[in-house]
């Protein structure tokens, strides 16, 4: 299924929420750029109980990493790829790739580290020991 099969504001608002209410209690803000397909965003930020964000048009400093994550992404898949050729077994590779890399802005941890981290374990340390 893919992420968003148009860019209305319907259509991303819908796919926004449906891949972010899995870890929905780690969600506490969401910025979004000025294009109508965040024109839900109430939505969002209800149903993901997580406040929203505007960047200042052309200011893409106020994204740095998302603006480093697109250049990332860039690797994979150039400019004027056309996306209608492009597989979902593509997207993911890439995306593994990119949440296992290490970044130096990061200390040199990767997404996947950093996101594992803010998730609380359902056992505790102790229990886990017992368990080895």
């Amino acid at each position: 299924m893919p992420l968003s099969p148009q860019k209305t504001a319907e259509a991303v608002q819908q796919a926004i929420i449906r891949l972010l209410t899995p870890v929905a209690h780690q969600v506490q803000t969401l910025t979004f750029d000025n294009g109508s397909e965040f024109m839900q965003h109430e939505k969002m930020a209800a149903a993901l109980k997580a406040k929203t964000y505007f960047a200042t048009p052309h200011a893409s400093w106020e994204r740095g990493i998302n603006e480093n994550t697109n250049g990332l992404l860039r690797q994979f898949f150039p400019k004027r790829t056309n996306f209608k050729t492009v597989t979902p077994a593509q997207v993911e590779q890439a995306l593994s790739l990119l949440n296992n890399r290490p970044r130096k802005t990061r200390n040199y941890k990767t997404p996947n580290e950093l996101f594992a981290k803010t998730c609380v374990p359902l056992i505790s340390p102790a229990e886990i020991a017992l368990m080895t």
